[in-house]
């Protein structure tokens, strides 16, 4: 019995096999038409770097001081990002990472006081911020630190919504300049 269902089995594997093998080669098809899409939406899954722009104002810190550079938000119009802190933990919190080196650290980051928004998709009032917005971030100099001027890398970390849905997060890339004196 064992026997019969093998060969069966074996029968069957070398049947499908050499129909495989048997079918005849074709043309390969064009692909089908493209279809243009009506919006630019439409083109890409919308990200929240499209709505939300941020730029960096220069720091002159002394060697051993400290300083304040400003990065300023622009957020499109009928756009909203969440404020730091954000009103729940599962929402992305607005958030302005440096990197820093070379003698120069960040004291501390001031986010700017929020408003307070009611939206459709959310049950309760949202903190936001709207508009242009105001970050400031607190660099220090080592006494060390090597006078002269540079560029400190930084990210800014968003997610934009209007007032029916939040897009995918997104990172803004910018550079701070800093002189060290």
């Amino acid at each position: 019995m064992l026997r019969r269902i093998s060969y069966l089995a074996l029968s069957f594997s070398l049947a499908l096999s050499f129909s495989a093998c048997s079918r005849s080669i074709k043309e390969p098809t064009a692909p089908p038409a493209a279809t243009t899409p009506t919006s630019p939406a439409a083109q890409t899954p919308a990200s929240s770097v499209r709505f939300v722009k941020a730029a960096a104002s220069a720091a002159q810190i002394p060697a051993g001081g400290q300083a304040e550079a400003v990065v300023k938000l622009t957020i499109q119009n009928g756009y909203h990002v969440n404020a730091n802190p954000p009103t729940d933990s599962y929402l992305r919190a607005t958030e302005v990472v440096v990197q820093t080196g070379d003698g120069v650290s960040v004291a501390f980051i001031t986010y700017p006081n929020s408003l307070t928004k009611k939206f459709s998709f959310a049950e309760k009032p949202l903190a936001v911020y709207e508009g242009e917005t105001a970050i400031k971030v607190m660099l220090k100099a080592a006494r060390s630190a090597p006078k002269g001027t540079r560029s400190l890398p930084a990210k800014v970390n968003v997610q934009a919504c209007d007032d029916q849905v939040c897009y995918a997060p997104g990172t803004l890339e910018l550079s701070i300049p800093v002189t060290i004196k």
